[in-house]
């Protein structure tokens, strides 16, 4: 459960005193946003059906006779989070092209440690929480760029909360706290479908002032689909924890 930021960016701004922006350019930036975060669903979900359907490349990531994990499968489970840390932090430093890489990298390895939801779930309930989660998340990201309310303080009291669950998941992990379980999946819906419309809005008012065809308009297209992308996965997971079928 992690976020991005687009605040490390030094954009190359258009933007002058009674600057308007321009609604073409708004709406091909955001749509640039979802063709990565497209892309990047697509790969993670790619990945993860392949792994959870041959158990020869599964047996790699977990040991079926100690159910522990391998060396390999810890490496899959926490690369994400280090290539999460590298694109916030490394953002200005990295050019659009390895920028790209290691989004494309990042879904990959997220795909994998993915797939272990087809060996505690039905086929037919992750496709219909997948279903769920992408009919929610359009419509928040619709109501994030056509509401007129400023989303700024809703956004802050939604990181506070998620700072929460965190705290939460991490006690979670030595409770092991079913009622405790449950409630932090309820919260993470609300949360995060909140999120979906904060971080719609935000990337809504950053394509208004992002020089079109730059590279650095490409750095922040892709931190805006990492977002995007952070909010669906952790919206749909806490769905599948809360309607999932297992087997």
């Amino acid at each position: 459960m992690f976020r991005s930021s687009l605040s490390s960016l030094a954009p190359e701004t258009a933007t002058h005193p009674g600057y308007v922006a321009n609604p073409d350019e708004v709406r091909a930036f955001v749509g640039k946003v979802f063709t990565y975060m497209t892309l990047a669903l697509a790969i993670s979900g790619g990945v993860a059906w392949w792994f959870g359907h041959d158990m020869s490349l599964l047996s790699r990531l977990v040991d079926f006779t100690t159910g522990k994990m391998t060396i390999l499968g810890w490496v899959v489970m926490l690369a994400p989070l280090g290539l999460v840390f590298l694109m916030g932090g490394m953002v200005n430093k990295l050019s659009g092209t390895a920028l790209l890489t290691v989004f494309v990298a990042y879904s990959a390895l997220t795909g994998a440690s993915l797939s272990f939801i087809f060996l505690a779930y039905t086929g037919t309930s992750i496709a219909m929480v997948f279903g769920v989660t992408a009919a929610v998340f359009g419509l928040m990201a619709v109501a994030g760029y056509t509401t007129k309310t400023d989303l700024t303080k809703l956004g802050s009291i939604l990181f506070i909360g998620l700072i929460g669950i965190v705290i939460a998941m991490v006690v979670n992990m030595f409770m092991q706290s079913d009622t405790m379980g449950y409630v932090i999946s309820v919260l993470s819906v609300i949360i995060f479908t909140g999120l979906t419309a904060y971080d719609m809005q935000r990337l809504k008012n950053l394509g208004g002032t992002v020089v079109s065809g730059t590279e650095m308009a490409q750095k922040m297209a892709l931190m805006g689909a990492l977002s995007l992308y952070l909010d669906f996965l952790n919206l749909f997971l806490a769905l599948l924890r809360l309607f999932g079928n297992r087997k």
